[in-house]
C-alpha cells in the first residue's frame, strides 16, 4: 500500500495564511501555529530588549529585533521572539521586509506547554543549526533559566539561573545578570 504523503508547504503558502490571530511558522515544510503570547512572555521580551539596548547604545555594533520574520529557505520561515543582527551581517540578510538567512543570535522565550518546549528545544534548534545560527538562547520564564546553545552544532553549553551572569562572545563587553530578564 502506498504511503499518503502530505505535500511540503512553502513560504509562498505561508504568506497566504489568514490573519486570524495565530502566528504561523514553517520548519522544513511543516506548518506550526501558535497563539498570542502571555503577559509574562511579553514582559520577558521587553526586559531582554532593554538590556540589549543599553549595551548597544554604548557599543553600536548591531541591533536587537523583536519578532522579525526569518526566512531560511523556500520551506523554512520562522518568527523568533528576538534576534540580534550585527550591522555587518545585516547588510547581507536584512535589506528587505524580512531577514533572509542566519542571524548571529536567536532568542526564544518558552511558552507554556510541552509542544512549545519541543518545538523550541528540538525543531527550531535543528533548523538554526542547519542554517548556521551562531548562538541560540532559550529563556524559560517559569523556571527563570537561560539555556545557551553555541558552536556550529548548537550544543547546550550552559544553563544559567537568576544568580548567574550571562555573556556572549558575539558581543564583546556584554554581560548581565540573568535576573534582569525575569524582573
Amino acid at each position: 500500500m502506498a504511503a499518503n504523503l502530505e505535500p511540503l508547504l512553502t513560504i509562498a503558502d505561508l504568506e497566504s495564511m489568514p490573519e486570524d490571530g495565530n502566528r504561523y511558522e514553517l520548519i522544513e515544510g511543516e506548518l506550526f501555529a501558535s497563539r498570542a503570547d502571555t503577559l509574562i512572555h511579553q514582559r520577558t521580551v521587553g526586559n531582554v530588549i532593554f538590556v540589549f539596548t543599553q549595551h548597544l547604545r554604548d557599543n553600536p555594533v548591531g541591533e536587537i529585533l523583536p519578532g522579525p520574520g526569518v526566512v531560511f529557505s523556500d520551506f523554512s520561515g520562522v518568527i523568533p521572539d528576538l534576534v540580534y543582527v550585527s550591522y555587518e551581517r545585516g547588510k547581507e540578510i536584512a535589506t528587505g521586509d524580512r531577514i533572509t538567512g542566519a542571524t548571529e543570535l536567536i532568542i526564544e522565550i518558552l511558552s507554556p506547554g510541552t509542544e512549545n518546549r519541543r518545538r523550541d528545544e528540538h525543531a527550531k534548534r535543528q533548523l538554526y543549526k542547519k542554517y548556521g545560527v551562531k548562538e541560540y538562547w532559550i529563556l524559560d520564564p517559569q523556571r527563570q533559566t537561560v539555556q545557551i546553545f553555541r558552536t556550529v552544532r548548537l550544543k547546550l553549553t550552559a544553563t544559567l539561573g537568576v544568580h548567574d551572569v550571562l555573556s556572549t562572545p558575539l558581543l564583546p563587553g556584554f554581560h548581565c545578570s540573568v535576573r534582569e530578564f525575569f524582573q
